[in-house]
């Protein structure tokens, strides 16, 4: 009794009597004030993901354990996924949870300890993929033969674009060539690459598509290491092809793609078929074509032949006479047929060489052309400042190669701007 006299008394002294919630409402002024932002390094534990997108975890160790607390808007800024057990730095603010009293950290941001964000980031995306079959060497397609149309997905203004057309130029310099322009490092570039992609998978005569850029840290691959245009390459109704990079790198596109190769160049290698060496084949391949036709011919022959001797055993002698009509009659077709068809093959077979005549560089070069480049880097002259007055140039001609010095240039009258 005498004790709650005095508390009375303590009161009516003028000493404040403060409610649980203004306690606790101090209490948290207080640590945001004095305590602030810093950063803590422990190992996740309990994590949770409601589909509010928030993220609740436990930050322990050996000496401890704090509740705390990631938004959704934090949490989609991460480019890793946070898992149970992983030590992880954060950066905090230290404050209470007033409805419970809890002591609770609100992270700013998250980063993996004792490996890179990026390096993480592209192995647990790799992990996921694989797991639903992305890597699949079934799902890989085969390249075609001899496409009409090639692709090309990269920067207009990068490198990798000019190794493709150099290649071009020398294997099959008549192939088209689509360009589909993105940007190839940076925020949002990834983005860019699968619209790119996407849009080049909606013109029909495309028959593969290039994906291709220089090399870079991995800071600069990034793009190519995003789930976004894994997923446009794997739902890509053509094949595609990556030459990311240098030999050494090795992205989630390469993967996921139908084939690798290591370099642009090599890329385009793969997919530009060489006009030269088909045209040779053709050629080569000719005589064994007619051979072909003229055993199948002999082959129907001894067939006709077979069958009007086992006519001729089992037919009775009234019907020997339709059966001769019917044998000069068949004999005669079989001939018609056979001359056609051999006709019809050399028709084909000497359109085919002429066409393929006419797109081989060759055959332009026979035809009085000549190939211009400067000797001392080997670059096309197609213009008169290409090779301004005293440069060296090689002039390759059909049969030889021609060393030269320019000594002056003129211009061309163009007929058609001059009307």
């Amino acid at each position: 009794m005498g004790s709650y006299v005095a508390r009375v008394e303590s009161v009516a002294a003028g000493l404040r009597i403060y409610a649980v919630g203004e306690l606790v409402a101090g209490l948290r002024r207080l640590l945001e004030d004095r305590v602030g932002r810093l950063w803590v390094v422990g190992q996740i534990g309990d994590l949770s993901r409601p589909r509010s997108g928030h993220l609740y975890f436990s930050l322990k160790d050996e000496r401890g354990s704090l509740r705390a607390a990631l938004f959704r808007n934090t949490a989609r800024r991460l480019l890793f996924e946070p898992e149970e057990g992983m030590e992880v730095l954060a950066y905090c603010e230290v404050t209470l949870y007033e409805p419970r009293g809890d002591l609770q950290l609100l992270v700013r941001e998250l980063e993996p300890r004792g490996v890179g964000v990026q390096a993480l980031a592209f192995e647990q995306l790799r992990r996921r993929l694989e797991a639903e079959g992305l890597f699949e060497a079934s799902r890989k397609r085969p390249l075609p033969r001899l496409p009409r149309c090639v692709g090309v997905v990269t920067s207009p203004s990068g490198a990798a674009l000019r190794d493709v057309l150099a290649v071009t130029a020398r294997r099959f310099p008549a192939l088209p060539i689509l360009l589909a322009p993105a940007r190839v490092q940076g925020e949002g570039a990834e983005r860019e690459l699968a619209f790119a992609l996407d849009a080049l998978a909606r013109h029909d005569d495309v028959s593969v598509i290039l994906l291709v850029r220089g090399g870079g840290s991995l800071e600069d691959l990034a793009p190519f290491n995003s789930e976004l245009l894994a997923r446009a390459i794997a739902r890509c109704p053509r094949p595609v092809v990556t030459g990311i990079g240098h030999e050494v790198d090795v992205s989630i596109a390469d993967l996921v793609a139908d084939l690798r190769a290591p370099t642009p160049s090599a890329a385009a290698e793969l997919c530009v078929p060489d006009g030269a060496g088909l045209a040779q084949q053709l050629r080569a391949n000719a005589p064994r074509l007619e051979r072909a036709l003229r055993g199948r011919l002999a082959a129907a022959r001894a067939r006709w032949l077979r069958a009007a001797t086992r006519l001729r055993a089992a037919a009775p002698a009234a019907r020997m006479g339709v059966a001769r009509e019917r044998r000069a009659a068949a004999s005669r077709a079989l001939e018609r047929l056979a001359r056609g068809r051999i006709a019809d093959a050399r028709a084909r077979l000497a359109a085919q060489a002429g066409r393929l005549e006419s797109l081989s560089p060759l055959g332009v070069l026979a035809r009085g052309y000549a190939l211009v480049r400067r000797a001392r880097d080997g670059a096309l002259v197609r213009e008169a400042s290409d090779a301004p007055r005293g440069e060296s140039v090689v002039l390759r001609v059909a049969h030889a190669t021609l060393e030269a010095e320019v000594r002056a240039s003129r211009p061309v009258a163009d007929p058609e701007r001059d009307r």
